[in-house]
């Protein structure tokens, strides 16, 4: 699917972002509570009051993308192709139960990125993966 995610604040560990996919639209504020794990608050909201905010500022970060979900071993894997200023970088993320749960890597992933904030879709928003 198309996503389009504008960021209406980010600070330190903490980002407030809003969403269109498709039809859907959410607003949420994202926590990074440690390397692993994170805090979301996710709400559905209108989509005339998600373009609405979108369109707040003209210097609000935005971050385009298309999303398609592999199954793997029984597990749904988010897949992220970036478009404009982060083309050329395809990110991978699960969903875990537990932060100290063990999985199977698909043999199509590449190097662990986890702990490497830079990845962070509101980083990517800030610091472009063309711009490293």
């Amino acid at each position: 699917s198309e996503i389009k995610q504008v960021y209406l604040s980010v600070i330190e560990k903490m980002a407030i972002r809003v969403r269109i996919d498709g039809l859907q639209a959410s607003l949420a504020i994202k926590f990074k509570i440690s390397e692993r794990v994170n805090k979301e608050y996710e709400y559905s909201i209108p989509i005339d009051e998600a373009r609405s905010l979108m369109h707040l500022d003209d210097n609000l970060l935005v971050i385009r993308k298309t999303r398609y979900i592999v199954e793997y071993e029984g597990r749904a894997w988010e897949v992220d192709e970036f478009h404009d200023e982060n083309d050329g970088l395809i990110v991978a993320e699960i969903e875990l139960d537990s932060e100290n749960e063990i999985i199977n890597m698909p043999p199509w992933i590449g190097e662990e990125v986890t702990a490497d904030y830079r990845y962070l879709n509101s980083n990517l928003a800030i610091n472009p993966f063309s711009k490293w």
